[in-house]
């Protein structure tokens, strides 16, 4: 059989797809919303708060998105009503990007053996445990199979100075990753880590040393190249294609290889 690629520009046209993640132009998330909506898909955007709301708006505007809300993962009901205003408006799901993560500045710049238990689980509570729920949640809505995707690093299987409880959490959430695609596989629903190399955004802002950390990825990874929003955004829209319907359960590495370097 020959394969048929679809054309770019529809080659998700009629898909509905909730991006989680989006707080500046530079984020990652903001790099998949752009792929996802250039290859035809309808978006629902979510922004953190009232005071990111004015970073976002801008962005959820020219990707044309009808659905966007406030979704702070640690607000008890507001992740339960952006999957209620889907139901209701769209009443189905195609895909999913969660691209959160977060930590307490004394948890994430302290020694692992030294976090203390609330900064433990509120890292874990955001950074793993909101996807599950949002997997949960989103399961009864991909009705004909879909694909959901969470981003990782590198530092969640190799020791990476400053990473700290983080590289913990990321370790936990690319085994839910695993587990989660064994439980949907069966309804055709894949499931993605997608892990980019180091990339300057607002998240990454509060790791210590990062300008360091991305010298060392561009000097070392086999393509001499930091990664970009769109690399990860184009990479990612892949896999959210017909094409790719039998990938699911892995860690996509996009960092120029760097992860293969000791």
């Amino acid at each position: 059989m020959i394969p048929v690629f679809p054309d770019s520009k529809v080659a998700l046209k009629g898909k509905k797809g909730l991006v989680v993640g989006i707080a500046n132009d530079q984020s990652i998330a903001w790099g998949c919303a752009r792929a996802f909506r250039a290859l035809g898909a309808d978006l629902a955007v979510t922004y953190l708060n009232d005071r990111a709301k004015k970073h976002v708006e801008p962005l959820a505007q020219a990707l044309e998105a009808p659905i966007f809300l406030p979704l702070d993962v640690m607000v008890e009901g507001q992740t339960e009503a952006v999957f209620e205003r889907i139901k209701s408006e769209w009443g189905q799901l195609d895909f999913l990007l969660h691209s959160i993560a977060f930590s307490p500045k004394e948890a994430l710049h302290g020694r692992v053996v030294d976090v203390g238990r609330d900064g433990f689980l509120k890292t874990m509570d955001v950074s793993c445990w909101s996807f599950l729920r949002m997997a949960h949640l989103a399961e009864p809505l991909m009705k004909n199979g879909g694909t959901m995707f969470t981003m990782t690093y590198y530092g969640s299987q190799m020791v990476v100075e400053n990473y700290n409880i983080m590289g913990v959490a990321k370790a936990a959430l690319e085994a839910a990753v695993r587990y989660a695609a064994a439980e949907l596989g069966p309804k055709g629903i894949r499931v993605h880590a997608i892990s980019p190399g180091p990339l300057a955004t607002r998240a990454a802002s509060g790791i210590p040393e990062f300008d360091e950390l991305m010298d060392k990825a561009q000097s070392k990874a086999p393509s001499r190249s930091l990664v970009s929003i769109d690399d990860v955004g184009n990479a990612t829209a892949f896999l959210a294609l017909d094409g790719a319907k039998l990938i699911t359960g892995g860690v996509l590495y996009i960092d120029g290889g760097y992860h293969i370097i000791d």
